[in-house]
């Protein structure tokens, strides 16, 4: 079964077979090496946390909003969509677009901002890298090894899930230095699977947030309208108003923003295939330039959408006031527990010569609810 997935990849797709693990690992012929990757991610104590972490609203403040994992979900199918159009190795492509939040804070990019902010001296915090760190020392399931020994294409894709990677201080102070011992070669571009994870990641953060800011009432269809490329998907919709009902109207508009991102970058991906003479593997991660993207016109798109939803959702009154919420309940946790961290955590399951970095990865692995729990225990 695994030689004929072999055969049909395209030539630009990273193969079936793995470079390898960290720790050498006994094959199986049930499912190939990422396959494997991904079913840890999904069976990981990290993943299933994302269903209490906030994506844009507090976890706590409504039952249909999204969260991180329905995020994560959102990303994996659009990315084996176009994974599949490509050819491409759907696997790996899945497991980077589940993988992607697991470092994430709670209460969303607030929460981050103000871990980082408490972590200033010691290193800084970056939900990325934490990402990294989870995935290699945090998640602990097997006797034989620490953290969930991914493969090194897998890790290569969530390093570098905002691209190559040109100064490496940051994750040297956050994962040790030189851990990879040239296992990863940081300054190349990521595969096309981890293109495609990224830009999914986009496509899934801005439609959906646009679906949760117009069911929230933080702004309307008709706010929406002065944006190109969605003005016209709204008037085609707005007809229909007096037959269906506005949450229906809603669905449909959010379906047909994702289909015509994806015709996008399909068209731009194909056209930049020929442009940059891509023909081999080894010719995506040489390439200067990002292989999957969108077109000049979808562009403005995403640029325009980004701008909008951080107007009138992400600033909005009463997020804002959730926002800053988050960021002191994260403060009076981190300043609680360094004062006393074994009265909160088992010290003797981690690093002891680096108690700093364990009260940061302890919070950061916290879900909203049993943030605020402990936060009103302690206040």
């Amino acid at each position: 079964m695994q030689k004929n997935s072999i055969q049909i990849l395209s030539k630009l797709a990273v193969p079936i077979i793995s470079k390898g693990r960290f720790f050498k690992e006994k094959k199986t012929h049930l499912r190939s090496d990422f396959q494997r990757d991904r079913d840890r991610i999904i069976h990981s104590t990290a993943f299933r946390r994302l269903k209490h972490k906030t994506q844009v609203f507090i976890n706590t403040s409504g039952d249909h909003f999204r969260t991180r994992i329905t995020h994560s979900f959102e990303v994996a199918q659009i990315a084996r969509t176009l994974s599949k159009y490509f050819n491409l190795n759907e696997d790996l492509c899945e497991t980077i677009s589940l993988a992607h939040d697991l470092g994430h804070t709670p209460f969303g990019h607030a929460g981050e901002d103000s871990l980082n902010n408490c972590m200033k001296a010691y290193g800084g915090f970056d939900h990325n890298i934490q990402t990294i760190r989870t995935i290699l020392f945090l998640e602990n399931r097997y006797y034989e090894f620490k953290g969930l020994n991914l493969t090194f294409e897998t890790l290569d894709g969530l390093l570098k899930h905002n691209g190559p990677i040109k100064n490496l201080k940051k994750y040297d102070k956050i994962l040790g230095k030189n851990y990879f011992k040239n296992k990863i070669k940081f300054s190349l571009s990521p595969s096309l699977e981890a293109q495609i994870a990224s830009i999914s990641d986009d496509i899934a953060y801005n439609s959906h947030d646009v679906e949760d800011g117009l069911k929230s009432n933080l702004f309307t269809l008709q706010d929406l309208e002065k944006i190109p490329v969605l003005n016209q998907i709204i008037l085609k919709h707005k007809k229909k108003i007096k037959s269906y009902s506005i949450d229906l109207i809603i669905r449909q508009i959010i379906r047909e923003i994702i289909n015509e991102m994806v015709k996008d970058i399909i068209q731009t991906t194909q056209k930049n295939i020929k442009k940059y003479k891509i023909n081999d593997l080894n010719s995506v991660y040489k390439s200067k330039y990002p292989i999957i993207c969108f077109s000049k016109r979808m562009k403005n798109f995403d640029k325009n959408i980004k701008i909008f939803l951080r107007k009138k959702m992400y600033f909005h009154k009463s997020v804002i006031a959730n926002t800053r919420n988050g960021k002191k309940i994260i403060r009076k946790l981190f300043l609680s527990i360094k004062k006393n961290p074994n009265r909160y955590i088992n010290v003797g399951k981690y690093d002891k010569s680096d108690i700093v970095r364990t009260i940061c990865d302890f919070i950061a692995g916290m879900t909203d609810r049993y943030a605020i729990n402990l936060y009103n225990k302690i206040k």
